[in-house]
């Protein structure tokens, strides 16, 4: 009981939230591999124990760090979703717009850390829910960005669409030649008019 309540003071808070952060720093920068008692409380500027103290296990902390991340990308994207002026877009405008908010200009090693994640959280039962909210919350997005470009956003249609900038992506970071983001643009601009057609009744 002693413990639970030392975690709910405010100086509780601020050390988990401290220790959060620092995993969700690790976890992006290296993965679930980069995430350890001791690199996190490093990270977080406090002892050793507190990973210990203020969380059940190491898979608790990995995922509040997942969650973290995931919310905080979340929220950014709405934020600069909620900013677009609507007009109707072009084909290529609209590619650029989308890539611009999927892929933004990440490192190809943090692109391999946000994909690790994905693929990760699928090995944790926990952890596959929290995903799946987060990559609605995208879809979302999208389907708002695209509406205020003048063209129709089917939820379905707009999932396909997400999901093959995440395949594009995926494919580039293995490949030789071709950088993730061109690689996304490639498939935005193949399959844009498909999913996300114009708008004819605007």
């Amino acid at each position: 009981m002693a413990d639970m309540t030392a975690a709910v003071t405010p100086k509780g808070e601020r050390r988990r939230h401290a220790l959060v952060s620092a995993a969700a720093q690790l976890l992006s920068e290296g993965g679930f591999d980069a995430v350890r008692h001791r690199a996190v409380a490093e990270r977080a500027g406090l002892p050793l124990a507190s990973t210990t103290y203020y969380f059940s296990s190491l898979d608790e902390l990995i995922s509040k760090a997942v969650e973290y991340i995931g919310v905080s990308e979340a929220d950014a994207l709405r934020t600069r979703v909620h900013k677009l002026p609507r007009r109707r877009r072009s084909t290529g405008a609209t590619a650029n717009l989308l890539l611009d908010l999927l892929a933004g200009e990440p490192t190809s090693e943090q692109l391999i850390s946000r994909y690790e994640r994905y693929i990760a959280c699928a090995r944790h039962p926990a952890l596959r829910g929290l995903e799946r909210r987060l990559l609605q919350q995208r879809v979302d997005a999208v389907v708002e960005a695209v509406g205020r470009s003048g063209r129709c956003a089917r939820v379905d249609m707009i999932t396909a669409l997400v999901c093959a900038v995440d395949g594009a992506v995926v494919s580039a970071l293995v490949a030789d030649g071709v950088t993730p983001r061109e690689s996304a643009r490639a498939t935005l601009v193949d399959v844009i008019d498909v999913l996300a057609p114009i708008d004819t009744r605007m």
